[in-house]
């Protein structure tokens, strides 16, 4: 049996994307760059293969928010949507909000507590750290 699409846009509609099969990853970003280009104490993302991943309507308008990550987002509503990091250039974060559905996949884990609001904490007992997963 093969995973369905997980299908998603941003809020007016203009953009709509498909990721076929499950995240390889699903977390919660407490970093100081995604807060600030979503303008959230916290994002949630979730990463596909990119050869899993597909702009179907529109063109996103991108940026380099920080060296080397490129993000997406739509002109017209601002929604933030897809991150990519120049080291691991295989892979596309995409903002679990921006989901038709995004009870579909929970998080499994939050990082870079380390930049993180101090009022911005969870009591979802998830695991937490201080950087990346990878960094601890």
């Amino acid at each position: 049996m093969t995973n369905p699409a997980t299908e998603g846009g941003c809020l007016c509609g203009a953009i709509r994307y498909l990721a076929h099969g499950a995240p390889t990853s699903s977390m919660i970003c407490h970093c100081n760059t995604c807060c600030r280009a979503a303008g959230s104490p916290v994002v949630a993302w979730l990463t596909f293969p990119a050869s899993r991943f597909s702009f179907v309507q529109g063109t996103p308008s991108e940026y380099h928010s920080t060296f080397p990550v490129t993000r997406t987002f739509c002109s017209t509503c601002g929604t933030s949507l897809t991150y990519v990091h120049a080291e691991r250039p295989s892979e596309i974060d995409v903002t679990t909000s921006s989901l038709d559905n995004p009870e579909a996949f929970a998080p499994t884990h939050h990082s870079w507590l380390g930049d993180g609001a101090s009022w911005a904490r969870f009591g979802d007992g998830l695991p937490a750290y201080k950087r990346s997963r990878a960094e601890g």
